[in-house]
């Protein structure tokens, strides 16, 4: 039998080689050490770098060059001004010499006929019989002139008169509207001084009358003060006098007796001998029961304190055989340690020494790094 390859199993064969030649590249390009360091294509960097200062150089050179000949092309434009100017001026100086010298009118043809009337040739014939040969005068010139510019002269005078007249006429009227409106600002500048010394006169009558009112009331405030000092001055003389400032006690005592009041506490004004030996009587007794309460905590404190002293000596003790206890657990766990660091130092002395004793061959490496994935 003969095998068939189909379409699909060759495009998948095709695919195969396809990705295998890629990864072949691949490696090549990884695992050069030639070519690659640290990742990073030196040659290519530096070659960028050259470019771009070459670049920039070149960029320099090119503004240098563009600004010297732009440089020229402006003085090369100036330049040709200054000589065109200066043609232009030469042209027109000869220009106007020639016309001076060689153009002069009273060299003309019809220099007889420009010169103006007074060189003109009287003729007595009447116009209307001479030829048309004979013809001074044509259509299109000026006769009149003369008197026409006369006339144009006591016209122009006359204008300038008028607008002289006028111009005054105006100034006279700025100057009265000027001189009113001043008159009017007068006017109101004396009626409002006038209006304010009205209103400051105003201002003075109230104020002198507020003065007056208040010098009233300072007075009425001064008599009522010295009414109310003389008032209290009497009310307390009238206090002195009487029995409420004196220092004996049977004056309420002799109130109590009249049976008034329960209480005479304005009129209260110390106790009787009876009732200061009682109160004395009664303080020395407070100070018997205080000493005597005095020696019955001291007492009791040192009888607790005797009792917090021996509590305190039992757990000392007791804290003293916890601390040996745990010392003597602490040593027993030393020792276990340092056992087990024994036997796991025999150990590991027998896996490097008897079991670990065969060496990684040569093949053993190269199964690493076989492919780029």
């Amino acid at each position: 039998m003969y095998k068939v390859n189909f379409p699909g199993e060759q495009s998948i064969e095709t695919a195969v080689e396809r990705r295998q030649a890629a990864e072949a590249a691949r490696k090549a390009r990884i695992f050069n050490t030639r070519s690659r360091v640290m990742g990073l294509d030196l040659h290519a960097l530096n070659k960028q770098t050259q470019d771009k200062k070459r670049q920039e150089e070149m960029e320099r050179e090119r503004d240098k060059a563009f600004d010297k000949l732009r440089l020229k092309h402006d003085e090369a434009l100036l330049q040709r001004d200054l000589e065109e100017r200066e043609m232009r001026a030469a042209l027109h100086a000869d220009l106007t010499e020639y016309w001076s010298i060689q153009q002069r009118v009273e060299d003309s043809h019809d220099a007889d006929l420009k010169c103006g009337p007074r060189r003109t040739f009287r003729i007595d014939v009447p116009e209307a019989e001479l030829g048309p040969s004979s013809m001074r005068i044509f259509e299109g010139e000026d006769i009149g002139e003369g008197q026409r510019k006369r006339e144009q002269m006591k016209k122009t005078e006359q204008d300038l008169l008028e607008q002289k007249v006028d111009r005054e006429r105006r100034c006279m009227e700025d100057k009265h509207r000027e001189a009113l409106a001043a008159k009017e600002l007068l006017h109101q500048d004396h009626s409002w001084r006038q209006q304010h010394a009205a209103e400051e006169e105003g201002k003075q009558a109230a104020r002198v009358a507020l003065d007056l009112y208040n010098q009233a009331l300072a007075i009425e405030r001064t008599e009522r003060l010295k009414e109310q000092r003389r008032r209290e001055e009497s009310e307390n003389l009238a206090e002195m006098t009487s029995n409420m400032m004196t220092e004996r006690w049977d004056a309420a005592v002799k109130q109590l007796e009249g049976g008034r009041r329960p209480v005479v506490t304005d009129g209260w004004k110390g106790m009787s001998p009876e009732q200061l030996r009682d109160i004395h009587r009664e303080r020395q007794v407070q100070c018997i029961d205080r000493q005597r309460r005095r020696v019955f905590e001291k007492n009791r404190d040192e009888a607790w304190n005797a009792h917090i002293l021996k509590d305190s000596r039992e757990a000392q003790e007791e804290e003293q055989r916890m601390v040996e206890l745990r010392r003597a657990k602490r040593l027993q766990s030393d020792q276990f340690n340092m056992q087990l660091a024994q036997e796991q130092q025999a150990h590991q002395q027998y896996l490097n020494n008897q079991l670990y004793t065969n060496k990684p061959s040569r093949a053993y490496f190269s199964q690493f790094n076989t492919t780029s994935r």
